[in-house]
């Protein structure tokens, strides 16, 4: 089994130790860390007013943990020694129209984005790199992945971005780049070497995400650089703030939490409970939850990237397709409700969700109750209201504590989930507070 050599450039094996390394020398190795900043410049919201319209993309990880079929954190779950991981890279064979189906069905299912796994922590390169020969191109497919990915997101009219790990497995200096100091400078060297690859080889790219920057620092890492000459590549592009840097938006993983004073946040989830291919993984969510979940974050201010795992060879799994191709059957009709949607004052209901656009409330019911619905505590008077799915009107009544909607027909005229358009005097707010204070109780002895 041949051993994976690193091949790297004259100038990084010689570069000279940076300050920033040599004060961070004897620093215990950082975890994950993933700061927050406060609100956006008038440059993020420049870069960010595509993103924002968008709300929903697609996260794809595929590398060689597809290969092995169980979860790609095998590699160190297992203790998989790197000479028997290696061996995956024969199995790994994506078909040429892969991509292409990835990109088709995320349009489909009315994403507007598609973030790519270029290296996992597994350490292996999906492009073409002239720093490794651990690389698409040299094994596995022997094809530029990544090119084959941007391509095909391009014709489908998506935006483009490139998930990179910064934790590596593989590389020699991986780990011991936290204590050794010429370790690390080769591996940080290595590391800023193959982003620039990335951001120069490929034309326009709309999104950076960084992952996992154990074992270093920002200083470690020398993150600050690393961002300026992302920028300088790609003036337009977005980074997250998974390399130790605040960046231009907040990620919560497997969980919706908006971040607060208009920074900018996007929950990445899977489909089920794995990132990659893990085939004895069934716990499929269903497109209600995803649908759900996108309305939460819509009207949180925030996006939802979802993730699809491929198969070895590049294959999406029947159930990803299936879910996906319901979700985007009701954006079809309702997406308009979450493309733009701007942060929602009224998130409380028992069987409903909301998004809103301008004076326009959305009230999305996923527990379809019958003939009428009501909403408690909203302060202003509805001016219409109808089902989008139909356009059918609807009866309102309004008092100060309850907005009751009524000659609705029995069964949801729409699945998984039913919009009802509300039109509204000025931008809804809701206060169940009020209502829970004020609304008149019961006389004495009834």
């Amino acid at each position: 089994m041949q051993d994976f050599p690193l091949l790297r450039r004259d100038l990084l094996l010689g570069a000279a130790a940076a300050p920033a390394l040599l004060a961070a020398a004897s620093a215990p190795a950082a975890a994950q860390v993933e700061p927050t900043g406060g609100p956006p410049t008038p440059e993020q919201r420049r870069r960010m007013a595509w993103w924002h319209e968008a709300k929903f993309g697609m996260f794809i990880h595929f590398g060689l943990y597809a290969a092995h079929q169980r979860h790609e954190w095998a590699m160190e779950m297992e203790a998989i020694p790197v000479s028997e991981y290696q061996r995956l890279t024969a199995l790994y064979n994506p078909a040429p129209t892969a991509a292409r189906a990835w990109a088709r069905l995320a349009k489909a299912a009315g994403m507007k984005y598609m973030v790519l796994t270029s290296k996992h922590h597994e350490g292996f390169c999906n492009w073409d790199t002239k720093l490794t020969n651990y690389n698409s191109v040299q094994y596995g497919p022997r094809r530029d992945v990544i090119r084959e990915f941007v391509d095909a997101a391009r014709e489908e009219g998506l935006r483009v971005g490139f998930y990179y790990s910064l934790m590596d497995w593989h590389h020699p200096d991986g780990a011991r780049c936290a204590d050794d100091l010429q370790a690390r400078r080769r591996f940080v060297d290595y590391t800023h070497g193959l982003i620039r690859e990335l951001m120069t080889n490929y034309g326009k790219i709309d999104i950076l995400w960084y992952d996992v920057s154990w074992p270093l620092d920002a200083a470690g890492w020398e993150s600050e650089k690393m961002n300026q000459m992302v920028f300088g590549l790609q003036p337009d592009i977005i980074v997250n703030n998974r390399n130790s840097l605040p960046g231009d938006f907040s990620t919560p993983e497997q969980r919706i939490a908006a971040e607060r004073g208009g920074r900018a946040w996007e929950s990445c989830m899977t489909l089920n409970d794995s990132w990659g291919y893990q085939r004895a993984d069934d716990n499929w969510k269903t497109p209600r939850t995803i649908i759900r979940n996108l309305i939460t974050c819509a009207r949180d201010g925030g996006n939802y990237l979802l993730n699809i795992g491929p198969q070895p060879d590049g294959g999406i799994p029947a159930p990803s397709v299936r879910v996906l191709t319901e979700v985007g059957d009701w954006m079809k009709a309702n997406g308009h409700t979450i493309h733009g949607a701007e942060p929602c004052r009224v998130t409380r209901s028992a069987y409903a969700n909301f998004t809103r656009k301008g004076n326009t409330l959305y009230m999305h019911v996923h527990f379809w109750p019958g003939s009428d619905v009501s909403i408690s505590g909203l302060k202003v008077r509805v001016l219409s209201a109808k089902l989008l799915k139909t356009g059918a009107s609807i009866a309102v009544r309004q008092d100060p504590y309850r907005t009751h909607l009524t000659g609705l027909p029995d069964y949801a005229p729409d699945s998984p989930v039913t919009t009802i358009a509300l039109e509204c005097d000025g931008e809804p707010v809701q206060d169940t507070d009020s209502v829970r204070i004020n609304k008149p109780r019961a006389g004495v002895g009834l």
